[in-house]
């Protein structure tokens, strides 16, 4: 039998990418499983691969108190209860500092830390009664600031300190805190990722065939939960640029900058 058989797991923004992938794991591995989204039709079209599946779906926007509190809310009328949430609604932003207006950043920061905060706070009652598991996806810019990423960088580092807390309030409680940087991998992030103005950049000059894809990204985070480790770090360059920016900061400003500007431009 699974281990999630029968868990409730309740993941945010799982209509693409990661959260999809996860979404598509659980499911399989017998879970009862709820998501919510900004787009219903992306989220109906999920719910229609899975006719007869114990799959609940919520149109809502994380960076909304009262949308996160009435998503919490319908997976308690349908389910009774909450084992694991995983944190995943996100998104990026592609602009310098010098560019960028302020609402953007502050866009960012409400969805990828204050999403977090709500959802976590809302589920934290049944999750604590269950001594389950709180996840929350960050990045590899969560340990290391990220140029023309400043306010998702921001955000990452916001959700690493505020669950690194929380995991040590409940160290005590029998419930897991964990995050996760999956590093570069196939998801709809980058195309998703706002401008100085804050619209969709709609499109990324990263090669996807060359990152992890998002059913893999998905297998680790799921065998992380069951281990209940503390933090997950994927991919090798993931890895390396934890190591390289802990051990050595100032080479790693250098690569970095290298990594993220051809000619002075600041690769978006």
């Amino acid at each position: 039998m699974s281990h999630f058989q029968n868990k409730v797991v309740v993941i945010t923004g799982g209509s693409d990418g990661i959260g999809k992938a996860l979404v598509d794991l659980f499911l399989q591995e017998g879970a009862r499983v709820a998501t919510c989204g900004r787009n219903y039709d992306k989220l109906y079209q999920l719910q229609s691969t899975y006719p007869g599946k114990p799959l609940v779906i919520h149109t809502a926007d994380v960076s909304k108190e009262q949308d996160c509190q009435q998503f919490i809310q319908t997976v308690i009328k349908a389910f009774g209860t909450i084992d694991i949430l995983i944190n995943n609604a996100g998104v990026s932003m592609r602009s310098e500092v010098k560019e960028v207006e302020l609402d953007t950043i502050r866009k960012v920061m409400d969805i990828n830390f204050w999403g977090t905060v709500y959802c976590t706070k809302f589920a934290l009652p049944w999750i604590l009664a269950n001594k389950g598991t709180i996840v929350g996806v960050s990045s590899i810019a969560g340990f290391r600031g990220l140029p023309g990423r400043s306010g998702y960088s921001a955000s990452k580092f916001a959700v690493n300190g505020w669950l690194e807390a929380l995991r040590t309030e409940l160290l005590e409680s029998g419930t897991n805190v964990m995050w996760v940087c999956p590093g570069f991998t196939t998801s709809n992030i980058r195309n998703a990722a706002l401008n100085k103005k804050g619209e969709a950049q709609g499109e990324s000059p990263m090669d996807e065939g060359k990152m992890m894809s998002a059913a893999e990204c998905a297998q680790h985070i799921a065998k992380a939960i069951e281990k209940r480790k503390r933090t997950l770090v994927l991919t090798f360059t993931g890895k390396r640029t934890v190591f390289m920016n802990k051990f050595f900061p100032a080479l790693t400003d250098k690569l970095v900058r290298k990594f993220f500007f051809k000619n002075g431009e600041l690769v978006k």
